[in-house]
């Protein structure tokens, strides 16, 4: 695993516990010397890690869509911006481009991005490791609804099974690399 796409917030939230977190992230990829590949913002958690990366000279992948770039949200500093036309387009790319996959605190954006990677992956477009970065407690609320969703036999425990829960970046890349995947031939509850 050498590119992990992450998604995070454009925004930093209330707590500086996420801006700390963002930067631990940044170091334990900088210490495996990974990639980042993120949606190409400057601000928010976005702007953090890629700030992190940057600094310590590690490749930045950014993918923004034009209507981001004209509002002045790009990063321009990334080693590689990709301009693209739609978000279809941006999360596609970045689905393609990065070999696991980080979903830290975030808005509504971030969720649909994970949602999107558990999809593709239960699906068997894509083979590769998803990971909630539990910050302070920021998915336990969803961690929760999605056991709740597996009870009630909307989302099968298999599925729930592949996605990696870790408020350590360390536990959470290596959990992350020794990640096999699995397919699942049939999804019907039992």
């Amino acid at each position: 695993m050498k590119k992990v796409t992450v998604y995070c917030g454009s925004n930093k939230g209330r707590n500086p516990i996420y801006v700390t977190a963002a930067q631990a992230l940044a170091t334990e990829m900088i210490r495996r010397d990974m990639a980042l590949v993120y949606g190409a913002g400057n601000v928010g958690l976005m702007g953090v890690i890629a700030d992190k990366m940057l600094e310590a000279g590690k490749d930045v992948y950014g993918i923004i869509p034009q209507k981001l770039v004209d509002i002045e949200v790009a990063h321009i500093g990334c080693t590689e911006l990709t301009v693209v036309e739609t978000m279809r387009d941006r999360k596609w790319l970045m689905a393609e481009r990065g070999d696991g996959f980080v979903a830290m605190p975030g808005g509504i954006g971030t969720f649909e991005e994970l949602f999107e990677i558990m999809t593709l992956n239960q699906l068997g477009y894509i083979r590769k490791p998803l990971a909630l970065y539990n910050v302070n407690g920021y998915y336990d609320k969803l961690i929760d609804f999605l056991k709740f969703s597996c009870e009630e036999g909307f989302l099968h425990q298999a599925q729930l099974d592949l996605l990696i829960i870790s408020t350590d970046p360390v536990e959470l890349l290596d959990k992350m690399a020794a990640f096999q995947p699995k397919f699942i031939e049939k999804w019907e509850v039992k």
